[in-house]
Parts: structure tokens; sequence; C-alpha cells
């Protein structure tokens, strides 16, 4: 009698976050995906039901991961200036790493195609939201303390820097090596008081 294969789900949706975040929601086909995940389609139905309910799963794979080693970078430091310049340093490291798409998930997430689509939208648009008050919040918090002016906009500076970040992983992919990046974000972080 042969040996049981036993599948391991963690798995199957880290391969599927890898897929999906080299090739983005609409170009990730269910090929791509079953290949991956070593299942077959009728397994594929049976515990996701859909490929926007995996996608779901896999935004939440890749935010309890890569996002929150980000945000470790943010919140690490001491000093807000410091923190956000680790937070910019880890996403360079990141995309220099040859095993690491050269995008961000939930930045590539933010696509017709993924907004149009009931439960991924909110999703989407609640972690961005999420990071953005988390961001200002640490930037209050550094206002409070001193080390920002006390007529520091932090909501607006979160705002800015999440816009950016928007940019900078389509910029960083094909327009802009690592030093010219870290220009435009010094640059951009002594525009704004950091």
């Amino acid at each position: 009698m042969g040996r049981k294969l036993e599948f391991d789900l963690t798995r199957a949706v880290a391969s599927a976050t890898r897929v999906f975040w080299t090739k983005g929601y609409v170009s990730a086909s269910m090929r791509d995906l079953l290949k991956a995940m070593r299942i077959g389609e009728g397994s594929f139905y049976h515990l996701f039901g859909s490929k926007k309910r995996l996608y779901l799963e896999c935004l939440k794979h890749y935010s309890a991961g890569v996002l929150r080693r980000r945000v470790e970078g943010l919140l690490g430091e001491t000093s807000v200036r410091k923190g956000v310049r680790a937070f910019f340093r880890g996403l360079l490291d990141e995309l220099e790493d040859p095993r690491t798409p050269r995008v961000c998930l939930l930045a590539q997430s933010l696509s017709p195609e993924v907004l149009a689509e009931a439960g991924l939208d909110q999703y989407v648009t609640q972690q961005m939201q999420g990071f953005e008050r988390l961001l200002a919040g640490r930037l209050r918090q550094a206002r409070k303390t001193g080390e920002l002016p006390p007529n520091f906009d932090e909501k607006v500076t979160a705002e800015i820097i999440v816009t950016y970040l928007q940019g900078f992983f389509r910029v960083v992919q094909v327009l802009k090596n690592r030093q010219e990046m870290w220009r435009q974000i010094e640059t951009l972080l002594k525009g704004l008081g950091l």
C-alpha cells in the first residue's frame, strides 16, 4: 500500500501567495495556482471555493509575514526619524533579494480588477488605512515627546508617505536603482520634516 501524501494548507497558501505576488491577481491562472499548491481542482474548490477567496487568504498570509516585518522596522527604533528610514531600508533590502518579487502584493492589489471584487476591496482598503493610521500614530507619539515640532501634521504626512509608496513599487521595478531611490526617500523625508 502506498504512503499517504499529507496536504499542508499553510504551505499551499504560502505557495499561492508567491504566485499572486509575482504575477498579480488577474495574470495568475488557476493552472499556475494548482501547480504551485500541489493540489487538484476538486480539492481546491472544496477548500477555497474560488480564486477570490484564495487571494484573500494570500493577502492575509502576506500581511502576517511581510507587512509585519516591515512595520517592525518602523516601530523598532526609539526615534521616528530612524524608524521611518529603517522601514524604507527594509523595503530596499527586500527588493534586492532575488528571492523576493520586486513589488508589494498589497500595493499591487490597488488595481481596478481587485478593487472590483467585493470583499477584496474591503480588505485591501482596510490594510492600507490601517498602515496609514499606524504611521500617523507613530508620528503623533514623536510630536508629543518633542521629537517633532508641535505643529507637525502627522495625518497628512502619513498620507503622503503611503501615496509615495504606491509609486515607489512601480518606479523601483524598472527606472531606479537603490541609490537613486534612497536619494528620493531622503529628499521626501527631509521635506516632510523627518
